[in-house]
Parts: C-alpha cells; sequence; structure tokens
C-alpha cells in the first residue's frame, strides 16, 4: 500500500512530467461523463498517464484531495466548501453536479494575461489593480477589501463545518450591505466579488424559490451572484451551463426599497427644515386663533398656565401689565416686490453636454442602467459626488434605457442631459439628471427603436446646450414640478428628416396661442429651433426622423 506522501510525491511528478497546468490537473479528476469532457481529457493527457491518474484516484481519493487543498491553501485561495469536496464519487465515478465555481479557477479562466495559470502564491490584495485596470482604489476601498477577503475566508470555515447559525448570521449581514449597494465596495468591482461568488454560488444554487425571494428569503444576495457572474463589468468567462440558475421574474415577496445613511439622513434634514418653515409662516402671517395665540405668547414671554395664575392674583400682576404697556409694537414689515416672472420659453430647461464616464446595470431593476456623468458642476454642487477613479465632480444618473440601447454604447460616450429635473431615487439609487433620447412618436415610450442624442464631437462636459431663437433668459436652478415646465415644452422637442434635435414650437400650446395673438392671423408656419450648443455645434440622432425626444 503506497503511503500517503509518496502518492503526492507521484501525482506531483505526473503533472511536472507533461507541463500540466493546474485547471488541467483539476479537470482531470473528474470523470468525463460527456463528449465534450471526455474530448477535453484526451486533447491533454495520454491514454497512460489518464490510467495512471485514474489508479491513483481510486487507491487514495481522500489524500489526492487533501493535496489538491495544500495547493488551495499555499495559493491562498478560498474555494467554497462544496469544491473542498471530492470532485468524483469513487462508487461510480459519475461528476459532481454543481458549476466549477473554484475561485483559482475562474481567474485562470476569465483573466490568463492578469493571472497566468502559472502563478501559485497569489497575493489576492494585488490582484484587483490587475483584472480591473480601469479602477482605482482608496486606502479605505483597500482596507474594506482586506476585511471582506477575511470575512468570506470565516465563511468557508462555516460553511466546512455547517454551522447553520453562524452561516445565517453572515448572510443576513451581506444581505444588507447589498441592499443599498451594487458591489462590496460600492459600484467598483473586485476581487473580493469575486470570492464571494466562488464560495456563495453553489449555495445560492441549492436555495429554495422562498430561501432565495420570500419573505425572509436573501433577496440582494441573489441579485448580487446574478450580477457577477453575467455582468459586462466582472468579464467572468462562465460558460451558461455553470452558471446559476436564476429566474429574475420569480420573486415571491418584493422587498423594501432600503435607503442608504445619506439618503436618510438627508430625508431627515429635509423634513426638518419644512418643520421649521411651517412654522416661520404662521408666525409671520397671523392668520387664525392659534397664530394670535403664538404671537400673544411670544410678545408676553408667557404660557397658558402663567395666563391661568393672573385671576388668582391679581396684586402680583401689575409689574409684568406695566412692562407689557412698555413694550412697542414693531412695525410691519413691507412685503418685498414678487420676482418679475420669467418668459415662458424652454431655456427654463438645463440642458447641458454630459459625459458618460460609465454605465452599469441598475441591481435591483431590469430596464435601469446607472450611469456616472460628468455634467460639468463645480466641485460641491448638490447632488453630485467626486468620482474617485478621474476626481471629477459626477451625478449618478438612472435611465430607462436597459434593453433599449446596448451597454456597451453607454460607456465613455457624451450626451445631452437634462439637469436641473427634481432629483429622483429610482429603486433605491437617486437620479440628479436625464439622458435625452430619441423614440418613434407613439403611446409606448419603450417600444423601441430608441438612439441617444449626440452633441458634436468636440463638445465640452458642462457646455450649455439651448434651442436656435430660444436662448434667452438662465434656467431654473431646479424645475418646479407643480408648474410643469418640462411637461409644457418636451412636446416640442422632435427630430428633423436632416436628423438634426430640434423645438417645434406649434407643439406647444401657450406658444402657439401667443403667436397667433401677435399676429393679425393665426400662426399657420411652425417655428422651428435647432437644438445646439453655446460654441455652435448641432445636436444629432443617428436615422430617427420626425421623433419625439425626451
Amino acid at each position: 500500500m503506497l503511503s500517503s506522501s509518496l502518492i503526492c510525491l507521484r501525482v506531483r511528478k505526473i503533472v511536472v512530467a507533461v507541463n500540466l497546468k493546474l485547471p488541467t490537473f483539476v479537470r482531470l479528476l473528474r470523470q468525463p461523463t460527456t463528449p465534450q469532457q471526455l474530448a477535453v481529457r484526451q486533447q491533454f493527457t495520454p491514454p497512460s498517464l489518464s490510467s495512471k491518474i485514474q489508479q491513483l484516484l481510486l487507491s487514495r481519493t481522500s489524500t489526492l484531495h487533501h493535496y489538491y487543498s495544500s495547493l488551495s491553501n499555499r495559493a491562498q485561495i478560498l474555494p467554497p466548501h462544496s469544491a473542498l469536496q471530492p470532485t468524483l464519487q469513487v462508487a461510480n465515478m459519475a461528476t459532481a453536479a454543481a458549476p466549477m465555481t473554484s475561485l483559482l479557477s475562474l481567474l485562470y479562466r476569465s483573466f490568463p494575461r492578469a493571472v497566468p495559470s502559472t502563478s501559485i502564491d497569489l497575493d489576492l490584495q494585488k490582484v484587483s489593480p490587475k483584472i480591473f485596470p480601469s479602477c482605482v482604489y482608496s486606502d479605505a476601498e483597500q482596507v474594506e477589501m482586506d476585511q471582506w477577503l477575511v470575512n468570506i475566508a470565516s465563511a468557508t470555515d462555516i460553511l466546512a463545518k455547517a454551522d447553520s447559525t453562524a452561516l445565517s448570521e453572515f448572510l443576513t449581514s451581506l444581505n444588507k450591505h447589498l441592499a443599498t449597494r451594487t458591489t462590496l465596495l460600492g459600484m467598483k468591482p473586485s476581487v473580493a466579488d469575486i470570492s464571494v461568488y466562488a464560495v456563495l454560488g453553489p449555495v445560492v444554487e441549492k436555495w429554495s424559490a422562498d430561501e432565495r425571494t420570500g419573505e425572509n428569503g436573501y433577496h440582494h444576495i441573489v441579485r448580487y451572484i446574478d450580477f457577477v457572474q453575467n455582468a459586462p463589468l466582472f468579464g467572468l468567462k462562465i460558460p451558461a451551463e455553470e452558471k446559476i440558475e436564476i429566474d429574475v421574474d420569480d420573486v415571491k415577496v418584493v422587498p423594501k426599497v432600503v435607503q442608504t445613511p445619506k439618503e436618510e439622513k438627508e430625508k431627515k434634514k429635509e423634513k426638518k427644515t419644512t418643520g421649521q418653515g411651517g412654522a416661520e409662516k404662521s408666525l409671520v402671517v397671523g392668520r387664525g386663533k392659534n397664530n394670535s395665540n403664538s404671537n400673544s405668547q411670544s410678545e408676553n414671554g408667557k404660557g397658558k398656565g402663567e395666563e391661568a395664575a393672573e385671576p388668582a392674583a391679581t396684586g402680583t400682576a401689575d409689574p409684568p401689565r406695566e412692562k407689557k404697556e412698555k413694550k412697542q409694537k414693531q412695525p410691519k414689515q413691507q412685503k418685498q416686490p414678487a420676482a418679475p416672472v420669467a418668459p415662458l420659453s424652454p431655456s427654463l430647461i438645463d440642458l447641458r453636454v454630459g459625459h458618460i464616464l460609465r454605465a452599469v446595470n441598475h441591481p435591483n431593476a431590469d430596464s435601469l442602467y446607472v450611469s456616472t456623468i460628468n455634467c460639468g458642476d463645480a466641485p460641491g454642487t448638490e447632488n453630485t459626488s467626486v468620482d474617485e477613479e478621474t476626481g471629477l465632480t459626477v451625478r449618478t444618473v438612472c435611465s430607462g434605457l436597459n434593453g433599449l440601447i446596448p451597454l456597451e454604447e453607454m460607456q465613455n460616450r457624451k450626451i445631452v442631459a437634462v439637469c436641473n429635473l427634481k432629483p429622483v431615487t429610482m429603486r433605491g439609487i437617486k437620479s440628479a439628471a436625464m439622458v435625452l433620447a430619441a423614440s418613434p412618436k407613439s403611446d409606448d415610450a419603450h417600444a423601441g427603436p430608441v438612439e441617444l442624442v449626440s452633441p458634436p464631437v468636440d463638445a465640452q462636459a458642462g457646455e450649455r446646450v439651448f434651442f436656435e431663437g430660444w436662448s434667452a433668459g438662465e434656467p431654473e436652478k431646479v424645475l418646479n414640478p407643480k408648474k410643469k415646465i418640462w411637461e409644457t415644452f418636451q412636446p416640442g422637442f422632435t427630430t428633423t428628416d436632416a436628423l438634426e434635435v430640434a423645438f417645434d414650437s406649434s407643439q406647444v400650446l401657450q406658444l402657439a396661442a401667443k403667436e397667433g395673438e401677435a399676429s393679425s392671423t393665426p400662426a399657420t408656419v411652425a417655428t422651428i429651433g435647432k437644438l445646439v450648443t453655446k460654441s455652435g455645434g448641432l445636436c444629432t440622432v443617428k436615422s430617427l426622423k420626425g421623433a419625439t425626444v425626451r
């Protein structure tokens, strides 16, 4: 009988003798059951070598498994619990049903240049910048990434020990963390995300529908696993048959939208400000009985309790009354004249050239993209943030273009953005602008086709865009939804036969009526103003003529 050390030595010699790569060797641990698997085995191993490995497997499967585990530990790999189990059953030599989700295999297969198969001593902290070169990680993000790698290692131990209580706590914590984030770091991909996928992929695959999206299900983990395995952002090369099957339409209970701590703080601040504003208004106007009481209380410096005590102590009430008589009423401040009303014009809408730095799928909505857009805002502008990768002041924008425009066309391109609409939170992500796009005139705005409005190639991010003949005046800081300025002018946004974006004032009832009053006869010719940048360039679409633009 061969000793354990001798078996490991033989396996090592066999692998080195034919210069086998580790992923290839791992494939040899599986008995081929399909023609494709058989072809792979025959391609990389001669019959004699195959029989030797088979003999070793039959005699010392557990020892071989221990050897493979030691390789994983040396490479600092954290494979899932299921990946640590022998992948073939000695009794019938059947392959395991679970997909190959080993982190080592994923990295080798998906990023062969950044992580060559000859690499053994992998430093996971240094892998992320190699496989995601476009991402720049701050010191805080590096620390967070390291912490997640530690957490994932702990989760691997929990799975190995089958500790259901500890596993439940870990999954609950992770699910809560992902409720307000696209990735573990927020929106940036990292090797930590791939590690979580490698560890939890087999776990999620075995979950029932209720465990996935039921009342107490881990909705956000399921969404996250599906996002990691499919999103171009990660670029994982996982065959379709090895992906975790997730039906995005099979949602038993829709989870409540969770706001980020920043959003909750802003909401509380807004409520507090609104409440104070209402109190000030009631004091100034002084309408109604309650307001009069409030005014008298503030003037006298007394509450109801003091007023009730006055009849019972008339002898001591004279000094305060003298003080009251000495007080002189402040003259009422004259109301400031109302600001002049801006003339009705599409120039009230803040249209600018925007530069989409990057776009990703919305983690909680299949029809939405989440874009990071440079709109030329000054640092510190409300509803903006600093892009850590470029250092630019950017806006986060949700757009319902998923399925209508390929995600590739949303990367690193110039667009026209509406920048003074009131920010709206869309499925947990605050959107601070709108991307202008054209579509055929129909009742269904999402029927397609859809084309983005393109400014001139040399236009700079933040450059003002307006319609010819309607450039007078400044855009409002934020459009008041009650005034419906956008809804008033948008019906006039269209495209010409020359594929230029334009404004047809005849489609806006308020403007058409004014034009008719200004002339002796009603206007019969539409006034068309082309959409141009401040530098004079035209904004166009690819092919849609007579389309609606919104």
